[in-house]
């Protein structure tokens, strides 16, 4: 069975986040972090995992993904207070 994750990258300040989906998320949290392709999180230094969640289906990941970017700040800022209230990088020692 294939895992795919949906995550949340903050600035290092809070201040940006970033919303994405892989289907292996060291690795990807691995190229945010050193900041191997251009784009908004190496623009806006987006490096710190605050949320992830898993799915079985690339389809169900994809929508979760499309409505998370939707969301309003405040309802993004809720859900990664739900499992990560410090906001604490869940990747920092990968």
């Amino acid at each position: 069975m294939n895992t795919y994750f949906i995550y949340i990258l903050s600035s290092p300040n809070k201040s940006v986040l970033y919303i994405g989906v892989t289907n292996d998320l060291q690795r990807r949290i691995a190229e945010h972090k050193s900041k191997m392709f251009e784009g908004f999180s190496k623009k806006y230094n987006c490096t710190n995992l605050v949320y992830f969640e898993k799915h079985n289906q690339i389809e169900k990941a994809i929508l979760k993904e499309k409505q998370l970017k939707k969301w309003k700040r405040e309802w993004k800022e809720n859900l990664i207070n739900s499992e990560n209230s410090d906001w604490t990088d869940l990747a920092k020692d990968w």
